[in-house]
């Protein structure tokens, strides 16, 4: 649902949407997703204990920077501003695929104690978030449509909501 969510956000900001970029919207949600849950697995616990230390801390830090950075673009002034597009590059696209996809790695340590098909598992994962991610996308874009700069500034204030509802999860603020 993280990357459903940032995925819209991104869509948001769109002022087209090529089919090339939903793919690589999808490859890289849906790839990281699969990929962080194979990663727990073959660390198992002594990952897990590493990470969940600071993974709600890097989570929150880099969706509040994506965030952030949103809302400063739309309340850009200028006419570059309204010509902007997002960006579907490897430096945009992986900080957002990385922050979304870190908790994985606690769902991939859990699977070394599990008696089930992990490739299974790990490909359904990969398979729906890509599927989400793609349409997500879509969605905001349908959205943006209409409501650009008030949809970027929601678009953005949703990327920090997330990040902060992740970081007071994981220090037991909230339940």
């Amino acid at each position: 649902m993280d990357a459903f969510a940032v995925a819209i956000g991104k869509g948001l900001a769109a002022t087209r949407i090529r089919p090339l970029d939903a793919l690589k919207t999808a490859l890289w949600f849906g790839g990281f997703q699969a990929l962080f849950p194979l990663l727990g697995y073959i660390g198992a616990s002594a990952l897990n204990n590493y990470v969940s230390a600071f993974d709600h801390w890097i989570i929150f830090s880099l969706l509040a920077l994506i965030g952030g950075n949103m809302i400063r673009e739309a309340l850009r002034e200028g006419e570059a501003n309204k010509h902007e597009t997002p960006q579907f590059s490897w430096r945009h696209m992986m900080p957002l695929a990385i922050a979304c996809s870190i908790d994985a790695l606690a769902v991939g340590v859990s699977f070394a104690f599990l008696q089930f098909s992990v490739p299974f598992a790990i490909g359904v994962i990969g398979i729906v978030t890509a599927a989400f991610a793609a349409a997500g996308l879509y969605l905001g874009r349908v959205v943006g449509l209409r409501w650009q700069k008030p949809a970027q500034i929601a678009g953005g204030i949703v990327l920090i909501l997330i990040g902060t509802n992740i970081l007071l999860e994981h220090l037991g603020i909230i339940g």
